[in-house]
């Protein structure tokens, strides 16, 4: 049984295309048949002179702490410091990398698997760090993740493709949505496959869906499919041929900054 800690660098998350993540869904992920999550600390920023005068910020941010509390995360918050420059210009300052890496550094003693959501490149040296001390570490971002720290993982998983992690948006209509990246794709007969993942005792398993690029929003611009790491979004939904038989069909590109 694998010993799992999660690690959320929670403002780089939010700053980064994870606004509304779910935290139960990465609780599932820690815990299957193989993995226990024994650790799981979230960083936050609080700003104490808004939570003072500003009621609905501070109801916001306090049920979004119980939130994530009640889903078995510690919250560590880092309170907003406001500087002023010689020219009367405020900035504001609220980072927990130091907290975070301390943290997951002392902890790992009794951890064998470490998964670590940021897109932050800063984060490499811990990375290295704890893998030289036993653990397995897993990289969970979104948009704008550093190209060094996917690679310095023993896994990198975009957020997008976890299921149920983050919310789809309001303007999809009905059920059985999901979001892939290409598998393989044949562009002189414009058809290919997803690949996508769904959850199991285990944990996360990948399947693959039949897709046709006259079922998508970019037939006209079918070179999308065969650029690599594109995230499509898509409804999974019996053939019209066959109702034992699924393809995707509404595909659309995920409209995001980067993978």
């Amino acid at each position: 049984m694998l010993k799992t800690g999660i690690y959320v660098d929670a403002e780089n998350i939010r700053l980064c295309g994870g606004y509304g993540m779910r935290y139960d869904i990465l609780v599932d992920l820690a815990n299957t048949n193989d993995s226990i999550m024994l650790r799981a600390n979230s960083y936050l920023a609080e700003d104490q002179k808004r939570t003072e005068v500003d009621q609905e910020y501070r109801h916001k941010l306090y049920a979004y702490h119980d939130v994530l509390r009640k889903c078995g995360f510690k919250v560590i918050k880092k309170y907003v410091k406001h500087y002023v420059d010689d020219e009367g210009v405020v900035t504001t300052k609220a980072n927990a990398d130091m907290d975070l890496a301390i943290d997951a550094i002392l902890q790992s003693r009794n951890l064998d698997r470490i998964i670590l959501l940021t897109g932050d490149g800063d984060f490499i040296r811990l990375v290295t760090a704890l893998q030289n001390k036993g653990c397995r570490v897993e990289i969970i971002g979104f948009n704008n993740v550093s190209n060094d720290l996917r690679e310095a993982a023993d896994l990198y998983l975009s957020g997008f493709l976890i299921p149920g992690l983050l919310p789809f948006s309001g303007d999809l209509d009905g059920d059985n949505w999901y979001r892939g990246t290409v598998a393989t794709y044949k562009t002189d007969r414009g058809f290919g496959f997803f690949r996508y993942f769904h959850f199991t005792e285990t944990g996360l398993k990948a399947q693959t869906v039949f897709f046709h690029c006259s079922k998508s929003a970019h037939e006209q611009e079918a070179h999308v499919f065969s650029q690599h790491g594109k995230i499509f979004e898509f409804q999974i939904v019996p053939t019209s041929r066959d109702a034992a038989k699924v393809e995707a069909q509404n595909i659309r590109l995920l409209k995001a900054d980067n993978y």
